[in-house]
Formats: C-alpha cells, sequence, structure tokens
C-alpha cells in the first residue's frame, strides 16, 4: 500500500479494537469477552481500517491478533450482526460481505507478519480470521469451527474456500467447510492448521515472543517474502521464478543487504533497518 496520504489523518483511538504498540510490535486485542469477543460491523470496520493504516504508516514490523477472556473469537454477534442482516436488503447485504472480505485481503496484503494468538473457540468469522493470518499459535483449548453451512451460508465466506485449501488440503478444507465441524487444536496441528502448539494458557505469551523475534528481523525481507506467497498462490512455475529474481534483485540493492554482510565479516550481529 503506498505510504502517501491526502487529507486523512491518523488515527489516535479505536473504538471496537484494543491496540498498543511497542517497538515496532502492535497487538490488537477483540475485548467483548462477554460476548466470547463476536464480532459487530464496527468491529469489522475497525479492523479492516487499522490495518491500512498501519501498511500505509509502516508502523508494523509484526503484529498479533488476539482476544480476552475464555476465547480468540466466536465469530459474528449472533444479534448485533445475524439478527440485524436479516432486515438489510441485497446491496446492502452484498457491502457488508464485501466489508468482511476487506478485513481478510488486508491481513493478508498487509506488508508484515500476523499472528492469531489462539485460545477457545474461534469460530466462523474468528476461524477464518485466524486462518488468514501468517501465523496460528494455539493453546490446547483452541478449537477452529467454519460454522457457514450450519447457518444456512456457503462454507466459501471471508474467502475461506480460497486459503483453506492451500493450508489444509482440498480433502480436508471440504470436509472442515461443509460440516463445520470443530477442529480442535491436536488435529488442527496434524492438519497443519496449527504453526506452533503451546502450552495451556501460552497462546499470548508464544505469540508475543514469535512477533518480538519478527519485529527484530530483517521486516523489508519479511515483507516481500509474504508478498511473493501470497501472489505466487495461483501463479505458473514461470511466472513465480520470474517474480522472485525481480524481487532478489531488487532486495541485493537494499541496506539491509549490504548490513548483512558488514556484519558478517566484522562478527557482529546485524543491525536491521528494514531498508
Amino acid at each position: 500500500m503506498s505510504p502517501f496520504t491526502g487529507t486523512a489523518q491518523n488515527t489516535e483511538s479505536w473504538r471496537h479494537l484494543r491496540v498498543s504498540q511497542r517497538d515496532g510490535v502492535v497487538t490488537v486485542t477483540l475485548d467483548r469477552p462477554e460476548k466470547l469477543n463476536a464480532l459487530t460491523f464496527e468491529a469489522y470496520a475497525d479492523l479492516r481500517d487499522l490495518l491500512a493504516e498501519l501498511s500505509r504508516t509502516r508502523g508494523a514490523r509484526a503484529l498479533v491478533l488476539g482476544g480476552t477472556g475464555r476465547s480468540f473469537c466466536s465469530g459474528g454477534d449472533v444479534e448485533e450482526i445475524i439478527g440485524a442482516t436479516l432486515e438489510l436488503d441485497t446491496a446492502e447485504l452484498l457491502d457488508f460481505n464485501r466489508m468482511t472480505g476487506q478485513v481478510v485481503r488486508a491481513i493478508r496484503e498487509a506488508p508484515f507478519p500476523v499472528i492469531a494468538a489462539v485460545h477457545g473457540a474461534a469460530a466462523g468469522a474468528g476461524a477464518v480470521l485466524a486462518l488468514a493470518s501468517d501465523f496460528r499459535v494455539a493453546d490446547p483449548t483452541a478449537t477452529f469451527s467454519f460454522l457457514f453451512t450450519r447457518v444456512g451460508l456457503s462454507g466459501g465466506d471471508m474467502g475461506a474456500a480460497y486459503l483453506l485449501p492451500r493450508v489444509i488440503g482440498l480433502g480436508h478444507a471440504t470436509r472442515v467447510l461443509m460440516l463445520g465441524e470443530p477442529v480442535r487444536a491436536p488435529e488442527a496441528e496434524r492438519l497443519g492448521l496449527v504453526s506452533q502448539l503451546v502450552d495451556d494458557g501460552e497462546a499470548h505469551p508464544a505469540a508475543d515472543a514469535l512477533a518480538r523475534r519478527l519485529a527484530d528481523g530483517p521486516a523489508l525481507a519479511h515483507a516481500q517474502t509474504k508478498a511473493l506467497l501470497t501472489a505466487e498462490l495461483d501463479m505458473p512455475l514461470a511466472a513465480a521464478v520470474e517474480m522472485d529474481a525481480a524481487t532478489q534483485a531488487l532486495l541485493m540493492n537494499s541496506a539491509d543487504y549490504a548490513e548483512f554482510h558488514s556484519a558478517f565479516t566484522q562478527k557482529r550481529p546485524p543491525q536491521w533497518r528494514g531498508r
């Protein structure tokens, strides 16, 4: 995303998310524990806008997404979203569904790694937010439930039918999306849906530690790796290899690449600048 902006100013506070930032690590917390962090229209919009702003301002080198209380995120709020959508016309419903998809695109297209710290339920849209993240750190209480067919909707919501087969394979994705049954942490790790399975209560600390490691590393290299992983999903090999070559040629002109060589010859750790 372009760093250039016009009249719009950066947002000083977010009403529907808890956001903190320290030394390049941004922590975004869904904070409705009494509702298992169920999403509202406004929370979706804040997530979309926050990710766009962080991408534009280069204000993050890593982001941790988590939830308070007993769960990561139970999906869309039954009354505030599901009940409300029954009163919307087709054009309004299309606007809403496009907005939820924009959140997933913003996660995938953000020039920094996104780490989901999952405990308890990651259900419906919550499961897709975790799926769209670059890393999913989970403890044994985590369950991933893609519930869309169980409420009479397509399992391919918010890009789930695109992303999930690429993470766990078409056969497993068909079962998970069509039946809507929960995938518990041990199975999720076996399928590749969980990047790191940690002890009970350790999802957030482990996600924070991973974010710190990533934020202290070569941010430009991480950003380009993520961009290539996303872009090359649907490319033929020849196009992917050419994109890799062009990307490496650009990065070989970067300050970080020169810094690695200097640090290596001087026998010291590199001082990554993300440039």
